[in-house]
């Protein structure tokens, strides 16, 4: 009998490989032999596997969170973050001094503490205000609000703000007098738990100014727009990376320029990080006014970005399942890699209250870490999967923010409009919302 080179090597070594290995590689070399089994199911395997795929950050506020008071069993987790087959929603009581209702404001995590600025309200005024909110490691808990300022930036809705290097940066919006802004905005917290907001002076080229339009983080000092509604009115297609490479005071903006094919002009829509230089685009309202619920990836680390439209028709992929055109969406990168798609509104104004999953690695456009032809003990992966939460389920809405904590496992909804079929024409029938939600993976 030959011998086994393998088994020779060092279980350290060993595992440092298997570790790179794609999943269903990984299951067949635990079959092998039983000696082989327990190598591939050991924690500390599994362990290192969860912090490569979920990233340091994740991996260490999962494991201070409140998952469980003992070490968890590695391979079964990363299991239930793969399935991700259930949520459960908290309405978060809110003390008695709470921002009021509004839509198209901004919401971030940062430094433990939630950030909300701005947005439009009844009456149609646009707000100013900018309330801070520390959530520390009790998520599920209710929060307190602080008023931090009022006044700067200037009051405004549909505007963009991304996490960028413990600062949050804001992009454009539309002022009180429907002007749309093209300023850039920089917000530090402060270590008494305050925060400052101070314009970011960056030189031409600037984007045209726009309101809501769609950004995100894109790596390091790197931030992304894109779309938008210009100051006629016209929807927009262009795409803007801002550089903060060489420091604040340096900061850039350029146009990332591809070739066709590209999405049409829209607003209202998201787009969201997944890594590297790649994000996907997702749905809006295009020039026509249409509501969109096509699909698109963009890598900005290829030597020429390009545009890709990825499967959102093909049923083998998908299982028959897409999310229906909408537009006033919210799109969260969760922990696993997946994008979470909650509400929006149709055609006529109708609000959604479902929420979906995409999982980008189940595209076959993208590179993947599983290859979804293989059936593997976790099930094969679907693009789109629509789950059912249990617990507080709120009002379709519409227009309003969320996003997640360092975990990834935590998603914070705020605001919103809800209520009711509204025709474009009217003014009445439109709510707004001050409630805040918090949508937990169940693992």
């Amino acid at each position: 009998m030959d011998k086994c080179y393998i088994s020779s090597i060092n279980s350290d070594l060993l595992q440092s490989i298997l570790q790179l290995l794609p999943l269903p590689s990984l299951l067949s070399f635990s079959m092998t032999c039983k000696s082989f089994n327990s190598i591939a199911s050991s924690d500390s395997l599994w362990e290192q596997i969860c912090i490569k795929d979920w990233g340091n950050h994740s991996f260490e506020a999962l494991l201070s969170s409140s998952l469980s008071t003992m070490k968890p069993n590695w391979k079964n987790l990363y299991k239930k973050v793969r399935q991700l087959s259930s949520l459960q929603i908290h309405r978060l009581n809110q003390d008695h001094v709470c921002p009021p209702p509004r839509a198209s404001h901004t919401l971030n995590l940062i430094s433990d503490s939630l950030v909300l600025f701005g947005g439009g309200c009844e009456g149609g005024r646009h707000l100013d205000d900018t309330w801070l909110a520390h959530i520390g490691g009790r998520p599920t808990r209710g929060v307190i609000w602080q008023k931090i300022s009022s006044g700067i930036p200037s009051g405004r809705f549909g505007q963009t703000c991304c996490n960028i290097d413990n600062a949050l940066i804001l992009f454009g919006g539309i002022n009180e007098n429907g002007a749309r802004q093209n300023d850039t905005w920089v917000c530090h917290i402060l270590p008494n738990l305050s925060l400052s907001w101070t314009p970011l002076d960056v030189g031409p080229p600037l984007p045209p100014p726009r309101g809501a339009h769609a950004s995100c983080y894109a790596g390091p000092n790197r931030m992304v727009i894109h779309g938008g509604i210009d100051l006629d009115g016209l929807r927009l297609g262009d795409t803007w990376l801002l550089d903060l490479s060489n420091g604040w005071d340096l900061a850039t903006w350029r146009k990332i320029m591809t070739l066709p094919p590209s999405p049409s002009a829209r607003s209202g829509h998201t787009i969201t990080w997944i890594g590297g230089g790649r994000m996907v685009l997702f749905g809006g309202r295009g020039p026509g006014f249409e509501v969109l619920n096509d699909l698109w990836l963009l890598d900005i680390a290829s030597e020429a970005p390009e545009w890709v439209e990825l499967m959102n028709y093909a049923p083998n992929v998908l299982g028959g399942l897409v999310p229906s055109p909408r537009v006033g969406h919210s799109a969260t990168l969760v922990l696993g890699g997946r994008i979470l798609i909650y509400g929006g509104e149709d055609s006529y104004r109708r609000r959604n209250d479902d929420l979906w999953v995409l999982d980008p690695n189940a595209i076959p456009t993208i590179k993947a870490r599983v290859e979804i032809s293989e059936p593997t003990n976790f099930g094969g992966r679907k693009v789109w999967k629509k789950l059912r939460p249990e617990g507080h389920i709120p009002s379709p809405r519409s227009f309003h923010r969320a996003c997640a904590d360092e975990s990834m496992r935590h998603v914070y909804v705020f605001g919103g409009m809800v209520d009711g079929l509204v025709q474009p024409s009217e003014a009445f029938g439109l709510i707004f919302d001050a409630e805040l939600h918090l949508v937990e993976l169940v693992l």
